[in-house]
């Protein structure tokens, strides 16, 4: 289908998208890299009179150091997170699920905050970002506001970004040396996950001191295993020794019930995959 007729602008600055944000309220639509928007207005199930596109504000896109940090603006390409080696040094996990999300394509088009921002409970980057504790900038009228990953994630496609804000970029605390993997399941390569789990673990003489496990299409949001994490710290860094904590994994869940399964599959695929997520993590 072709979407129904909209204007479309395309500010250089954050300031300036503001203002036009501000001008046309309810009636305006951001546009990042384009993979969730696009789709919905062929469909029709949006008809924005004005779109935003913030692809051309240099400000929100790159990689950087802040210290204890990782930052990655809004508008930074998957591609360009996935391959930066900060990103890979200090936060391995972003890496590992990045490398998961679509395919190469969606990858070189999509941003890494567009993809936050869209709030899919299965998309890929929420349960890492979840589970490093990211923090999230966003910008408004009366200035800036830094929101926890605890907090960001409100509802299905909801977040804590207001129909006035935009994200301008993600604070990732660092975990060098934490062994991390993204473990996906799919039917079809490239689909949504019907399950994943984001996996995190420093391990310290062969025991686990530190575990961070995310969880993705468990709920209408992504969700921390806490249970999980309080169980593996302790645990033996090996397959006998994460077992137990794992069965933990679908504890206070909420999973989906669709045409790639109902919710008692996705609790079992929860356990199966974190054992497989934490096991990878742990062992490198």
């Amino acid at each position: 289908m072709i979407p129904a007729p909209f204007d479309y602008v395309a500010p250089t600055s954050v300031d300036e998208a503001l203002a036009a944000l501000a001008q046309h309220g309810d009636d305006a639509k951001i546009i990042a890299g384009g993979q969730s928007l696009l789709p919905v207005l062929r469909m029709r199930l949006n008809a924005p009179e004005m779109v935003i596109d913030l692809g051309r504000i240099d400000s929100l896109r790159g990689i950087r150091d802040e210290g204890a940090a990782i930052v990655i603006g809004a508008m930074t390409t998957h591609h360009d997170v996935r391959t930066n080696d900060l990103v890979r040094q200090h936060a391995r996990l972003v890496t590992e699920a990045t490398t998961e999300l679509a395919d190469e394509q969606v990858r070189h088009r999509g941003t890494f905050g567009g993809a936050l921002a869209h709030a899919d409970p299965a998309g890929d980057l929420g349960a890492p970002a979840l589970a490093l504790g990211a923090e999230f900038v966003i910008a408004g009228s009366g200035g800036t506001r830094t929101v926890a990953a605890s907090d960001f994630f409100v509802d299905l496609f909801e977040t804590a970004i207001g129909d006035d804000e935009i994200l301008t970029e993600v604070r990732i605390p660092k975990h060098t040396g934490w062994g991390a993997h993204y473990e996906k399941f799919v039917r079809i390569k490239h689909q949504w996950p019907i399950v994943a789990v984001a996996a995190a673990v420093r391990v310290d003489g062969g025991t686990i001191a530190e575990a961070r496990v995310g969880l993705t299409n468990m709920g209408n949001t992504p969700l921390r295993a806490a249970a999980v994490e309080a169980a593996l710290v302790g645990a033996a860094a090996t397959e006998d020794g994460i077992r137990d904590a794992a069965s933990r994994a679908a504890e206070g869940t909420d999973p989906p019930a669709d045409l790639n399964g109902d919710s008692e599959y996705r609790r079992h695929l929860a356990t199966v995959l974190t054992r497989r997520a934490v096991l990878k993590a742990a062992t490198g």
